[in-house]
């Protein structure tokens, strides 16, 4: 239809520009922990082949394998050649493709509730900044929204192709990470409430009776061999399989007891919403938030809307607010999570504000209109995405920054690599990074160049004390008795600090750098020879 070609060119459009505002300056922001944990583990399978999938402290293996491939078009083989847009590009690709998934559900939502849908997921400041981040996120939003539109496609002509396709996104859905299970029990739920909802009882129970058993067996064992194919880590692991069942064990935990996670159950409204007259007004997604509200109103009431698909409609409104209310009664929240119920939020707000549009008759209404939504619907949006993701992106003003480590880790990286300069080992000079509860990520991230690195959760006084030493601050006074008390007057070292003022990992998790005094000699002596030519 002409109509849906004119409208998935401008999708497409909306697509190269959500592109353009994510690719910029990648390497710019310091790498989480999170983050780099996932890098430290990418870096064992591009070096050795391997990925052993350990269901006590990583999510599924998607992340990993996809990241293959950017790996390998750059040429990097080791992981002290991949640098942060290797990483990174992986997310913004899948982000990116959430945009480009519309294009097959077009008539469902119908094509201005696409666009502006579209437009909502391009300059979210959430979506910006997190499609930049290297974590599983993104993927999971991208497979759960490939499971709907792909299901919705079935729905609309029963091929063997969507049914097939459902269940490939679904299994990648299940391999990428544990919360799919939201996801599934809310696509489920949104299911058995739309049938409830129609005007025909019967249409639900018609619709079940026309999915051919044989396409529901082809969709589970499409899920089945996606899940199983990359948790075996193609067959080479096949405890994987049995243990991404077990670490469900240790998920449903890490909802209870006292952890930093913790949080209150409207501690997602707080980040997306301008709920306290003190917050800043430039940190909220409130235009997201209140035309998807409207969307869900207009879409519970009996009178149906002009356009889209009535049935699909209902289901994203049920299946949103299933997916917030869960996602807000589990007590362990970290701001990323809210991607996958946010995404259903814009997808009704791109309904919310197409029946705005429709509604405006007038031309003083219509002018308006189109004010209110290019301010808050477009020109503040892509504001605040500026601002979170390219001048404010390790400010704890940020609300989407969560622990994250300040710019001192640049500073950190860099004296390391100067003092490595000059000593005859270089890259291969020891270095002792102390740091309790192993709280000192990422560094490993950015000593991933260095061959000789300790990691320590304290001072161990039986062990060699490396030329170079990290440690936090609270270990400072076990490290001086180490270095000045316990050893043999011939055997003890001078030495002096390695940075010349304050240092943190996080805002107010100091860290304290020493070097011993000969080799920082050296290294005076070199910048000063530098300085002179």
């Amino acid at each position: 239809m002409k109509w849906t070609k004119k409208w998935s060119v401008l999708i497409l459009f909306v697509g190269v520009a959500a592109a353009l505002i994510r690719l910029p300056g990648l390497e710019h922001r310091p790498m989480h922990g999170d983050e780099a944990v996932h890098a430290i583990k990418f870096g064992e399978l591009l070096e050795k082949g391997e990925y052993i999938y350990d269901r006590e402290e990583y999510h599924g293996p998607t992340l990993n394998y996809f990241t293959l491939i950017p790996s390998w078009l750059g040429g990097e083989e080791k992981l002290a050649e991949v640098n942060e847009f290797t990483l990174r590009i992986v997310p913004v690709f899948f982000g990116v493709g959430l945009i480009l998934l519309l294009l097959l559900a077009v008539d469902g939502l119908g094509p201005v509730a696409s666009v502006f849908a579209g437009v909502l997921t391009a300059f979210s400041p959430a979506m910006v900044f997190y499609s930049r981040y290297y974590i599983a996120e993104m993927l999971l939003v991208f497979f759960t929204f490939g499971v709907i539109v792909c299901g919705y496609r079935y729905v609309q002509n029963r091929s063997f192709k969507w049914a097939l396709l459902t269940g490939l996104f679904a299994g990648l859905m299940y391999a990428t990470k544990e919360t799919c299970i939201i996801a599934y029990f809310s696509m489920l739920g949104a299911m058995v409430f739309t049938s409830m909802m129609q005007h025909k009882k019967a249409s639900a129970a018609d619709a079940v009776v026309r999915i051919k058993p044989v396409h529901v067996v082809a969709g589970v064992l499409a899920a089945a061999a996606v899940s199983v194919l990359f948790y075996s880590s193609f067959f080479t692991n096949p405890a994987g399989v049995s243990d991404s069942v077990l670490s469900y064990s240790g998920y449903f935990s890490r909802g209870v007891g006292d952890s930093v996670h913790i949080k209150p159950w409207y501690y997602y409204f707080d980040i997306l919403t301008w709920m306290e007259g003190f917050e800043r007004l430039t940190w909220n997604e409130d235009f997201i938030v209140v035309m998807a509200g409207f969307g869900f109103i207009l879409l519970m009431r009996r009178k149906e809307v002009s356009f889209g698909n009535m049935g699909f409609l209902r289901f994203l409104a049920f299946y949103t607010l299933i997916m917030t209310i869960v996602y807000s009664a589990i007590p362990y929240k970290t701001p990323w999570s809210m991607l996958s119920f946010l995404h259903g939020m814009i997808l009704l707000a791109g309904v919310g504000t197409a029946v705005l549009v429709k509604w405006a008759e007038a031309r003083w209404e219509k002018v308006v209109v189109w004010i209110f939504l290019g301010l808050f619907g477009l020109l503040i949006p892509v504001f605040q995405a500026y601002l979170g993701s390219y001048r404010y992106y390790t400010s704890p003003s940020n609300p989407y920054v969560y622990a994250h480590p300040t710019k001192d880790v640049f500073e950190i990286t860099e004296r390391i690599g100067d003092i490595a300069g000059v000593h005859p080992d270089g890259h291969d000079m020891y270095i002792q990074v102390v740091c309790r509860g192993d709280d000192y990520w990422p560094l490993p991230w950015y000593l991933r160049d260095f061959n000789k690195v300790g990691w320590w959760n304290d001072v161990d006084e039986d062990a060699e004390s490396a030329e170079v030493i990290i440690a936090s601050a609270d270990i400072e006074e076990s490290l001086m008795r180490k270095l000045y008390e316990l050893p043999e007057p011939g055997e003890k070292h001078l030495y002096v600090p390695l940075f010349d003022g304050y240092m943190e990992l996080r805002p107010e998790v100091e860290l304290r750098g020493y070097v011993r005094k000969e080799l920082w000699d050296s290294y005076v002596q070199s910048k000063s020879i530098q300085s002179n030519e």
